[in-house]
Formats: structure tokens, sequence, C-alpha cells
């Protein structure tokens, strides 16, 4: 598209993209993730000599000597990080060049797809496990590059911490961990792992007590590591009869304050059903990483308005019945009454004057080439937490159905 636009003589017309969902799979919300990473993306968004060297050969000189000096110079306003958001939410607008946008595509796609589906999972799960941690352990299950990701987008949608040590690293997140059943089977008896561990790690660690007879594990651990054992963690089994049974023994024991973690393929179903059950916190993997069933948002990225011959934007939008755009540079509002959200209110052109029930979505992100929307991913927390305060009940609903409030397009 590229070539032939800077032959056609297209390539420099100024462009408005829009990068949006149609659906949330059956969800009642989405949440906004990789946002941060997107502008670390751009911002190292260049082809050096052994990229252009990969692509002789496959384009003309033209467009090698474009590419060499690719620098995004346009602007960009987007849903910050944390934020909701609906079917059809401008989720992020990019202004610029035909030939500078289209080719940020993929990278906006890839970032946006794989952290928004994973922090909507994180959000179903932070939320099913009704303030009790979640911890993210899903490096195991992924792409290495994906599992900090992954890491990252979680705890933007409240995960408390995570095992991914790289992601503690870049992003400051608070990492923990516990060990495996391989460290337990190294030594001659279970003791003996129980006792290294603790004498390494204190005994406010976290034992690991279904390699072989739960309650004979539960019994060595208190006696090891005294009544001040940290927590021990159930990797199998019905874990709602076994967290009873475990607080039951460690209460009689004298261990009180012993926490209970719980592990094993869980999702925000699964973590839903053990609401009853004496767990104080949960490990996830596999289903997080993956999306829990939904490993991408679904989003694109569409051309919505380009210049015309008199320097004018004009709306451009697809006809197919399946796939439809709207045509225009779209604004989004959140409309609320009594502080409760109860529609996504998006139009094209100059949003209205603000009434007092209505709050802006798009923010700047990058304005004529420079970043201007970097924020730590403790406001992004903040702001999810606050952005969900605002849904109605059935937001809280883990089963399929509509999204929690309406879209209208004004």
């Amino acid at each position: 598209m590229l070539q032939a636009a800077l032959a056609s003589g297209t390539a420099a017309r100024r462009c408005v993209f829009e990068l949006f969902g149609r659906g949330l799979s059956g969800r009642r919300y989405g949440v906004v993730a990789g946002v941060g990473r997107a502008l670390d993306a751009l911002e190292r968004f260049r082809f050096d000599d052994e990229a252009l060297a990969a692509l002789g050969g496959m384009f003309d000189d033209r467009t090698l000597e474009y590419l060499a000096g690719y620098r995004f110079t346009g602007s960009m306003w987007g849903y910050p990080e944390g934020e909701l958001y609906f079917p059809g939410s401008p989720m992020l607008v990019v202004e610029a060049s035909f030939a500078e946008a289209v080719l940020l595509e993929t990278v906006l796609l890839s970032v946006y797809n794989h952290d928004s589906a994973v922090a909507t999972a994180a959000s179903r799960m932070a939320m099913a496990a009704g303030g009790r941690p979640c911890i993210e352990m899903g490096s195991r299950r992924t792409h290495e590059g994906a599992a900090v990701a992954a890491a990252r987008a979680a705890y933007v949608a409240g995960f408390a911490a995570t095992s991914n040590l790289e992601a503690r690293a870049r992003y400051g997140i608070p990492s923990t961990g516990t060990s495996a059943h391989a460290f337990t089977l190294l030594h001659d008896t279970e003791e003996q792992a129980f006792r290294a561990q603790v004498r390494s790690l204190g005994a406010d660690t976290t034992l690991l007590v279904d390699t072989y007879d739960i309650a004979e594990a539960v019994r060595l651990g208190v006696e090891v590591a005294g009544p001040e054992l940290g927590a021990v963690r159930i990797d199998s089994g019905d874990l709602g009869v076994l967290a009873h049974d475990v607080r039951r023994q460690l209460d009689e024991l004298g261990a009180t304050e012993t926490k209970i973690i719980v592990t094993n393929d869980l999702d925000e179903h699964a973590i839903a059903a053990l609401a009853a059950a004496p767990v104080d916190g949960y490990g996830v993997g596999t289903q997080l990483v993956t999306g829990s069933g939904t490993p991408t948002a679904g989003l694109v990225y569409k051309l919505v308005a380009r210049e015309d011959d008199d320097g004018h934007l004009v709306g451009v939008a697809k006809k197919s019945a399946e796939k439809a755009t709207v045509a225009g540079r779209k604004y989004a509002l959140r409309r609320l009454t009594d502080g409760v959200a109860e529609a996504e209110v998006i139009g094209v052109g100059e949003p209205p004057a603000n009434d007092g029930d209505d709050r802006t979505l798009l923010v700047p992100l990058v304005t004529d080439g420079e970043i201007v929307g970097r924020e730590s991913l403790e406001v992004a927390r903040d702001r999810h937490v606050a952005a969900l305060a605002e849904l109605p009940v059935v937001a809280q609903s883990m089963a399929k159905g509509d999204p929690a409030i309406p879209t209208l397009y004004v």
C-alpha cells in the first residue's frame, strides 16, 4: 500500500484512522490496555540498515528511501490505560499522512489486541475474587515476550502481583511466588524440603502441600515453620472442599493467620465458584495469559477520514453489510446519571458542550510526533477501579450477555 500510494501521489494525504472493536465476545465490558507499550513501540519504530537490507528486492528504491527516514510526525488521541471500552469505542484515533499512519497498523493492533484481551480477563477474575488478591503466574504458558506484556496488563486490571521477574524489572510490578513440586521431589522427604525452604526464605514463605498427602503436608509445614507459617498452596483436587479442610486443620494447629493460596487452571468462573471457600488468594496462569477463552480483543484499525483535493477532511467508510464502518472522525463520551454509566456516546465532529452528565474519554497521547500521554501503571490501576465503579450492577455478571451499557451514535 505504501509503495503504491507513493507512486500515485496519495501517500502524503492527511488521514484519520481509528482503532476500535465491533464486539465484546459476550462480555459486559472491555479494558483498554497496552497504551504505554504502544507509545514505547512508536518511539522505537524505525527502519535501520539491517531492516532495510531485509526488505531489499521486495520494494522499489523510492519506498526504501521513505522507510529509511520514517518518523511519526502526526498526532494521536486515545482512551487512557485502564479505561473501559464498548463496541464501537474509538479507543485510538491517529491523524497523520496516509504513509505514516498505515505503517503503524500491525504494531498498534498487536499491542492493543493482546494486552486488552488479557486485561479484560484479568479484570473479570479480580472482580470474581471479591477483594482477595490474584497473582499472575502464566509465564510458562505463553511466548516469553507476551508473558511480560501479560503481567503488565493484568496488573493494570487489578492483579496484585506477578511471578515474572522481568515484569518487575521493567515495570516495577510487585513480584511473588512459591516453590514447585520439583523442589519437594528433589529431597528425600517432604519434611527435608520444607526445612530447606523455611531455613532459606523464613517462616513467612508459602509451602506447596499437595505433592503427596495434603493433611500430612500441612501438619509438617506448621511443625517446621511454626504457627507463623506464611501460607500454603493447593494446586490440585477439589479446591473448595480442600480449602475448608486445610483451614480447619491450620486453625486446630494454631496457625490461624496462615493463608491459603489456590492454583490449578483457574478462570473467572472457577474463582467465582470459590467465593464461599476460605481462600486468601488465587494464582492464575494459562487462562489469564490466553484471555480466558478470548485470546484477542478483536480490535480493528480503519481509515475513517481523508483529505480531499481542497485540503478538507471528508469521512470515508466500508459499506459491506457485515463489516461496515462509520465514516468521520469520532468523539466519545461516557454518559452518567447520578454517577452510574448509562451509555457510550459516540459522535462525529466536535463534541457538544459538557452538560455535567458526560465524561470525555479521549485524551492526547501524541502531539505533532511528540509523546505526551505517558503515565504510571498506578494511575492506570486507579483509573480502572474508578471506571468499574461507574458501571451498573449487570457488569458484574460472569455469564455471556449484552454489554453493560449500550453504544449510542449521535
